[in-house]
């Protein structure tokens, strides 16, 4: 039996809720104290950090995760009652068991989402928390929400080497994010029958068709909205704007939406200002904006970037060359249909997370889903994915669920 097994899913719920609406106050004491550990870990600047604390607390709701379970399950009483499962009579849902979350080096809180709907299907869960201990300080206050997640929901800290850390082979169910090659070696890890759910690294891409840059009105609003996608977390998640599609033929010329971008992200910069910078990739930007800068000499493009290479918009980047994956620094890509961002995904093996759309015309949307986007979104909301949302095209809740047949 599982901590949580007596609980009915509903108190989950509300202890949950309550718990992420104390952490929406940027006042509330732990989430002061872990916001300043968080900036020191990652080296965002502090106004990113709170963005993304909000963005995460604000959208853990009652309602949404109420939702969201009966979207995936059919109803919030199938996890109390262990009821029937599409009609069948014989096959019971019960808690998958004990839940190992790993969390990932960049994305900012990533760990509790998975971590919260592992705990309404009553799992028992202990995640590798990072530095900053943000899981670690959430998962005390829910168990000031509720007792029973105090032997629940648990975060530590370990390494590879550590010769005190638990072994993923005790585990039911493994999260994992990273690269394919950990995920790789974390399914050798795990035990036989135990189940990995993955999540590996990811890109995300914008298209704007050339009927959206009708006029400077309209390539004003879209180039703060692909701007601030850009400069969050210094280009660093898989929601970021990694590369940039745009059609020939616009009112809007491809070098006039480079200058209107290239401002929108001096603005962006300022609400989000740049992080501690490595010098290496200080001098990768300063490279690729030279290079850009040597193309446009023979003909080819342009550039706008900042003298201390803070930024960088190339503009007309060769399809062969693929993103640049340096912090806000994006290539706008110049295509003449959709098909042709399709096959620039598809020859540089991009798997994609998001896809950010100018409008919803039909053939740019039935692209955005052939290139194997997870998510679509307007521009300016590609960071800001719901809860409820498939991450990675996973669902949220039916992994942590396991489906016994009565009848054996």
């Amino acid at each position: 039996m599982t901590a949580l097994a007596g609980t009915p899913v509903r108190k989950i719920i509300a202890a949950v809720a309550d718990a992420a609406q104390r952490w929406s106050d940027a006042d509330f004491p732990p989430r002061v104290r872990v916001t300043e550990r968080i900036a020191q870990r990652t080296r965002y600047a502090a106004p990113v950090v709170e963005y993304a604390l909000d963005r995460l607390f604000f959208g853990i709701t009652a309602a949404t995760i109420e939702s969201t379970i009966r979207a995936e399950l059919g109803s919030l009483e199938i996890l109390d009652d262990f009821t029937r499962r599409d009609g069948r009579p014989d096959a019971w849902a019960a808690p998958a068991g004990r839940v190992c979350i790993i969390s990932s080096r960049t994305t900012i809180g990533v760990a509790i989402v998975p971590a919260i709907f592992a705990l309404c299907a009553k799992c028992d869960v202990l995640v590798k928390d990072r530095e900053d201990t943000l899981v670690g300080a959430f998962f005390d206050t829910l168990a000031e929400e509720l007792d029973a997640f105090e032997g629940a929901a648990q975060a530590t800290i370990w390494t590879a080497n550590d010769e005190h850390a638990l072994s993923l082979g005790t585990f039911d169910a493994v999260v994992a994010f990273g690269t394919e090659q950990t995920l790789r070696a974390i399914s050798r890890s795990i035990a036989p029958g135990a189940r990995l759910i993955g999540y590996g690294s990811r890109a995300s891409a914008g298209y704007i068709t050339r009927e959206s840059l009708r006029d400077t009105e309209n390539a004003v609003r879209i180039a703060h909205g692909a701007a601030r996608d850009l400069v969050l977390y210094e280009t660093e998640g898989c929601l970021s704007l990694h590369t940039l599609f745009v059609e020939r033929g616009a009112n809007v010329s491809l070098t006039e939406f480079g200058r209107i971008l290239s401002s929108a992200i001096e603005a962006a910069n300022v609400e989000f200002p740049v992080g501690e910078r490595s010098e290496t990739h200080a001098a990768q930007i300063a490279q690729q904006r030279d290079l850009a800068a040597f193309r446009a000499a023979g003909g080819r493009g342009c550039v706008f970037a900042s003298e201390k290479a803070e930024y960088a918009v190339i503009v007309d980047q060769p399809a062969t060359e693929p993103p640049y994956f340096l912090p806000r620094t994006i290539g706008i890509v110049a295509v003449d249909e959709p098909g042709g961002a399709v096959a620039y995904v598809r020859e540089h093996c991009l798997r994609l997370e998001g896809f950010a759309l100018s409008d919803d015309r039909s053939d740019a949307v039935q692209a955005a889903v052939q290139a194997g986007a997870a998510r679509l979104a307007r521009f300016g909301d590609l960071q800001d994915p719901p809860l409820s949302g498939d991450h990675g095209g996973r669902p949220r809740i039916a992994e942590f669920v396991r489906w016994i047949d009565r009848t054996l």
